[in-house]
């Protein structure tokens, strides 16, 4: 059974899995469900239609699930989608998605999330990221596995950020971020890779000396976009389990709508 504090506010309507615990004063609406063993903090608002899975910590008013800031909503019943054992900090705004896009907005599992980060409408946020406070993602941004977004950083709309991808302190992304690179400043600089992140994940020392690789051409050697891409497809074979952030890194460059920071 859940454990609901007797001054919040519970539509009749939600779906609320078992162990799930609700702090005072928060308000959980029609449409919302939530996962086992999740706790909704003190003066937290939620609502539908969103799913937050199982196991979440969400902090004191968190405003998660509301309406798109976006000119063109007219009410449509877009949703957000949050999975497993995120934690949510204070203040954070997470908001539903939008008919022009895919009418969700996604946060995958095992994220930490920061105070008063915001998360727009058909964002798509991946796995193991953290967030740090006062993180801003426009509209429409899509970010990676494993990326860490600097405090105060802002991320322009329709921006994509490739996994295992870090951005410094107060960083202007209006680019693409391609996978492992660091980036911070405004105007936005490549300024290595993020070998540190790569070696806490347990890359191989030959993994890393790939990405460095990857990124000497795509960043140091003057080389065209074209003939990165190129040098970067050649590397192919040549490090055990590398493919694999070689054709990540492929894949990326060539999705790549807004271009990517050079």
């Amino acid at each position: 059974m859940a454990l609901i504090h007797p001054t919040a506010i519970v539509d009749a309507a939600a779906e609320l899995g078992a162990g799930v615990e609700v702090g005072p004063y928060a308000v959980i609406g029609a449409g919302v469900q939530i996962g086992d063993g999740t706790t909704v903090g003190p003066h937290v608002v939620l609502e539908g239609p969103m799913r937050l899975g199982r196991d979440n910590r969400i902090h004191a008013h968190a405003v998660l699930g509301g309406a798109p800031q976006d000119m063109k909503y007219r009410g449509e019943p877009t949703a957000l989608e949050i999975g497993d054992r995120n934690t949510i900090r204070e203040f954070c705004t997470f908001n539903r998605g939008t008919v022009q896009d895919g009418g969700a907005t996604r946060v995958g599992d095992d994220n930490w999330v920061m105070a008063y980060v915001h998360i727009a409408h058909d964002v798509q946020v991946g796995n193991r990221c953290i967030l740090a406070n006062n993180a801003t993602l426009a509209g429409h941004v899509h970010v990676g596995d494993w990326v860490i977004v600097g405090g105060l950083t802002g991320i322009h709309q329709f921006c994509h950020v490739g996994a295992h991808a870090m951005t410094g302190f107060q960083s202007h992304v209006s680019q693409d971020v391609p996978p492992f690179m660091m980036v911070s400043g405004n105007p936005l600089g490549v300024h290595g890779f993020n070998v540190e992140g790569l070696r806490r994940r347990g890359f191989s020392r030959e993994r890393i000396g790939l990405v460095k690789q990857m990124h000497r051409l795509l960043y140091r050697d003057g080389l065209t976009l074209d003939a990165s891409k190129a040098a970067i497809a050649a590397l192919q074979g040549s490090v055990e389990g590398g493919d694999i952030d070689v054709a990540m890194l492929l894949d990326f460059l060539a999705a790549s709508t807004r271009g990517i920071v050079r």
